[in-house]
């Protein structure tokens, strides 16, 4: 039991001005975080606690697959230029150096660390299937921080990492942690949706993203309500709805036409009398793409032209994956002159001479499939004040590559079964990967086959957010009063709220409940301060304890109220019957 006159809760009635989603808002005022810097918090006691159970849960899962490690989080940068991950980490990895001048990092993640441990501890196949795991803090130079835990600096991860000697044994690791972070995010009490992801700075192929739905996400998910198809916007395809085309105009070759300060598509439809979907848009882009040579790393920028219907918009991260590059900006006007010979507004495909393959040096022309098969359409000429139409791809310009770079909109059709998808804001709270050979292959980690030959292991990658947990709870459950938390991850059970500590007896019926109630298996707050009522019930309301028991009049007649706080209800129970009412309810 513990007195709540002893504790340092230091609830706030406003909430911070720059607390913008509710999960921040609520997390300051309870008392369970402050601020120190951007993007940087101290977790306070009812914090911790609740990070401690939200811990202890993880670990009790991940412990029936795999096996617990403590790994450093300053890493020489050595092990992350064999990776290649030095340079394409960027600005987001925190640098240093040490008093000699070597180059260090503190650890967003710990793929390098792991395969080097396997590559000098691992030698035959009999050693695997290995699960390793950690949790641990890890460090994210955000050029944002926002939303209290959502986007911050420092915060903890459960990373665990999985080393196999073939591709079954790595789907086998996969589901094992598919299984197990199920029952993570159920024990947690979280509404989640698994979802196709997008790999990105991690690599791999398959990759899965376990997401709470929440309207200060900052993912947004395409799913479907018929055949339960979901997958992050970074990763969703979708079915597009039958288009009619346009009649050729003249000889059905392009045509150039003079269109006078026309550089948006609004007015380039209004001027043909088309739909946006019969315009080519181009978007001119400048790619940084990362190499290393030896230990030192080299940037260079590439042009890169992407024409897609006027009605749709690019998705960078489809696009930076396409590329394999670092960073994408916009061209500037010289950019545009020296490869489009034309200006923003009138860009457009035909005449241009497309690199034969991504890299080569020319322009790297990325065609969306939203364009394929498409014909009699209307496009920049690379020239002012003059477009073409009758523009037919395939016949009339090539390209690079063809590929889906264009972001899902709702209401466009599923691709597995057409209905109709949604699109709404999700926060990610796991992450799973199948990163296959990219780690062992290039750092090194070999075991012997049956046969005596030398593999390589084929590697998992496996995170899940602690803190996320508990905003991801927080924003699923709460009201103008505060917010509640499952019981599983809350801090407490239960408050025992005392109303006139001043009257002996409603004092010590507070201390036996209190004391039966800890005897009977629960975390219990007994709240004994000199505070009028009103103001416990609006402190218990707050901070997140799902019930409380207020002791008050009604204890002379052996009665006192058991507040459920999700349902902001209560029922008046005898004095006899509370252990074993609150017992009853699951973790």
């Amino acid at each position: 039991m513990q007195r709540w006159s002893k504790l340092f809760i230091p609830t706030l009635r406003e909430a911070p001005a720059d607390a913008e989603v509710a999960s921040h808002k609520f997390l300051v005022r309870s008392g369970y975080i402050r601020q120190l810097g951007a993007g940087i918090y101290s977790y306070l006691f009812l914090g911790n606690r609740s990070i401690q159970k939200i811990t202890g849960i993880v670990r009790e899962e991940m412990d029936t697959i795999g096996q617990e490690f403590l790994l450093p989080t300053i890493h020489p940068a050595d092990i992350w230029q064999e990776s290649g991950r030095w340079t394409t980490m960027g600005q987001n990895m925190f640098r240093l150096k040490d008093r000699k001048g070597a180059d260090l990092c503190l650890g967003m993640t710990h793929e390098e660390v792991m395969t080097d441990l396997a590559r000098h501890e691992l030698r035959s196949y009999r050693q695997l299937p290995q699960i390793w795991y950690q949790i641990q803090t890890k460090f994210r130079d955000e050029p944002r921080p926002k939303g209290g835990l959502l986007r911050v600096r420092q915060f903890i991860m459960k990373d665990s990492y999985s080393f196999d000697i073939d591709a079954a044994g790595l789907d086998k690791s996969f589901d094992l942690h598919d299984a197990v972070y199920r029952k993570i995010f159920t024990r947690c009490g979280l509404q989640f949706v698994s979802v196709e992801a997008d790999s990105g700075a991690m690599g791999g192929t398959q990759s899965q993203e376990f997401m709470v739905y929440t309207d200060a996400g900052e993912d947004l998910i395409a799913s479907c309500a018929k055949c339960g198809y979901a997958a992050n916007l970074e990763k969703a395809v979708s079915q597009l709805a039958p288009v009619t085309e346009m009649e050729p105009t003249g000889d059905g070759t392009p045509e150039l036409v003079h269109t006078p300060g026309m550089a948006a598509i609004v007015d380039v439809t209004k001027f043909f009398g088309i739909e946006a979907s019969s315009d080519i848009k181009c978007v001119a882009y400048m790619a940084e793409v990362r190499t290393l040579e030896g230990k030192k790393s080299k940037s260079t920028w590439e042009p890169v032209a992407v024409f897609l219907r006027g009605d749709h918009f690019v998705n960078e991260t489809k696009l930076l994956g396409l590329l394999g590059a670092a960073e994408l900006r916009t061209m500037n006007g010289d950019e545009l002159e020296a490869w489009f010979h034309g200006p923003a507004g009138y860009l457009g495909p035909v005449g241009l001479d497309p690199a034969k393959a991504l890299h080569d040096g020319k322009l790297n022309v990325v065609l969306d499939r939203g364009l394929e098969n498409r014909k009699n359409l209307v496009g920049g000429a690379n020239k002012l004040d003059y477009h073409f139409r009758n523009v037919t791809p395939g016949r009339d310009f090539t390209w690079t590559v063809a590929a889906d770079v264009r972001n899902v909109v709702e209401g466009e059709g599923c691709p597995q079964c057409d209905e109709p998808l949604k699109v709404a804001k999700a926060v990610e709270v796991g992450h799973i990967f199948k990163l296959g050979y990219r780690y062992t292959e290039k750092m090194g980690a070999k075991v012997l086959d049956p046969n005596g030959k030398e593999v390589m292991p084929i590697m998992g990658s496996y995170g899940i957010g602690i803190e996320r947990i508990l905003t991801a709870a927080i924003e699923q459950n709460n009201d103008a009063n505060g917010f509640w938390l499952p019981r599983s991850i809350a801090p407490f059970d239960v408050v025992v709220t005392v109303t006139n500590m001043a009257d002996s007896s409603l004092r010590e019926t507070g201390e036996r409940i209190a004391a039966d109630l800890e005897a009977a298996g629960l975390d219990v707050l007994l709240d004994d301060r000199e505070e009028r009522a009103g103001v416990k019930f609006k402190d218990a309301d707050l901070i997140g304890v799902p019930f409380r028991v207020n002791v008050g009049k009604k204890a002379a007649e052996g009665k006192v109220e058991v507040v459920t706080r999700a349902t902001a209800s209560s029922i008046d129970t005898p004095i006899s019957e509370v252990a074993a009412l609150l017992k009853q309810v699951p973790r």
